[in-house]
């Protein structure tokens, strides 16, 4: 048997904008030694029901982008919905996520955001390849479609990330602390 496996793997600028407000909503309620990225020393004021609509919000978005394949278009024409959905209403909340908005476009495209966070799995996501493929192979399994890996910057805390079939959406640390576990996670998107 061949390996058939195709797989990519890339980086989402709107799941990992919905990450960083919501490490920013964590940040609010945390103590000094459990503080996530980006820090703000100023409060946002988030909707009272915050983690339920974030929650809602990512399973919307996460629909969205892998059925259209449109995350670009999604985190620029979409922008308000972020704000409406999970802050409250205001003009200097409006400054602020405006603010918060702008910092993470300037650093998810610079070479310290987006670029170092792909270029970060380079070796063990070929790795990760080796394995899944072998796996593959021992099962006498072809892959019916391209597995498709995206990658967050930090953990999911607030919503489930649904197990898809050829999708998964991973943390860049499961690559690094939790790859024991990240592999039979994976396999199990072939299906």
């Amino acid at each position: 048997m061949e390996n058939s496996l195709e797989m990519e793997t890339d980086t989402s600028f709107t799941l990992n904008f919905l990450i960083y407000i919501q490490n920013i909503y964590l940040n609010q309620n945390r103590n000094e030694d459990d503080l996530r990225f980006p820090y703000l020393s100023t409060k946002m004021v988030f909707k009272e029901d915050f983690e339920i609509r974030y929650k809602e919000l990512w399973n919307e978005v996460f629909q969205k982008i892998f059925s259209s394949d449109n995350d670009l278009k999604i985190f620029y024409e979409d922008k308000d919905l972020f704000y409406q959905k999970l802050f409250e209403i205001s003009t200097d909340n409006l400054k602020s996520f405006n603010e918060v908005y702008k910092a993470f476009q300037v650093w998810w495209g610079s070479f310290a955001g987006r670029f170092s966070m792909e270029r970060s799995i380079d070796e063990t996501g070929h790795t990760l390849y080796i394995d899944l493929t072998n796996w593959l192979m021992q099962r006498g399994k072809t892959p019916l479609k391209r597995l498709h890996i995206s990658l967050i910057y930090d953990e999911c805390v607030l919503a489930n990330i649904p197990e898809s079939s050829y999708l998964a959406v991973i943390p860049i640390r499961d690559f690094f602390i939790n790859y024991k576990e990240l592999v039979p996670r994976i396999q199990k998107c072939f299906y």
